[in-house]
């Protein structure tokens, strides 16, 4: 596990062919932005965070926390069969979004360095149940690959991930 997060613990990672990149990603301080505000100032995240202000969740993951956000980026997002994120966006799909959403953000601040190998199952936000496996060379989320850990903010972390965790 240890290699594969020194890998990643630069502050610049390619993703698909675009850089996600943070400042200051992996010092813990208290000043830092909340979780919402620092993924808005990541164009990799976009997507996930006009997602967020469409549900109606940027207060709850604005809150005091801690919170852990597996988010998916852009090409995450862009994967998903043709159509999908606009169908979510509309208003008479807010209860499905903000159950899709839900699914990525667990209570409390899980550090990759917490994450015992083996399988471990973490309940959501959403009363959902999803699986992380930590095989000693990646960490996977409901099946979605952490692709850059530790993204530390004032009310949690974030770990970016590649796809985006679907309910079953």
């Amino acid at each position: 596990m240890k290699k594969f997060f020194a890998s990643v613990a630069a502050t610049a990672l390619l993703v698909g062919g675009a850089s996600v990149a943070f400042a200051d990603n992996h010092a813990e301080m208290s000043d830092k932005k909340n979780i919402v505000e620092t993924a808005s100032g990541n164009d990799n995240f976009s997507t996930l965070v006009t997602a967020v202000s469409e549900a109606g969740l940027v207060d709850a993951l604005s809150a005091e926390g801690p919170f852990t956000v597996f988010a998916p980026t852009n090409d995450a997002f862009a994967a998903l069969p043709d159509g999908t994120v606009e169908t979510l966006l509309m208003d008479e799909n807010i209860e499905q979004l903000q159950a899709i959403l839900q699914l990525h953000v667990v209570s409390g601040k899980i550090k990759s360095k917490d994450i015992a190998e083996g399988t471990t199952e973490v309940e959501t936000l959403g009363g959902e149940t999803i699986e992380v496996v930590n095989d000693g060379h990646s960490i996977t989320v409901g099946g979605a690959e952490v692709i850059m850990a530790d993204v530390y903010t004032s009310n949690g972390v974030i770990h970016a991930i590649d796809s985006v965790i679907l309910p079953e």
